[in-house]
């Protein structure tokens, strides 16, 4: 298994530790971190195992940050009509 392979299973852990806990605003802050964590790594998963290994980490890290994936979609929905 590669670092970035690695990495990424060790975020999804994390994310879906950090998920069952409740917060008071809303696992927001978490969730930025988590994302400006995970950008990286989905880079270096395409970079070091090829396009169809980080889109499917992609996939699974969308379903666990489900809501800023959900925001994002309603703003470039907003944006382009």
């Amino acid at each position: 298994m590669t670092l970035s392979l690695v990495l990424a299973c060790i975020w999804l852990f994390v994310a879906n530790f950090r998920a069952m806990f409740p917060s008071k605003d809303r696992l927001w802050s978490f969730a930025y971190a988590m994302i400006a964590v995970g950008v990286p790594i989905v880079i270096g998963l395409y970079v070091q195992n090829g396009p169809w290994v980080a889109l499917i980490v992609f996939v699974m890290a969308s379903w666990v940050m489900r809501w800023p994936v959900y925001y994002l979609w309603l703003w470039l929905r907003k944006k382009v009509s």
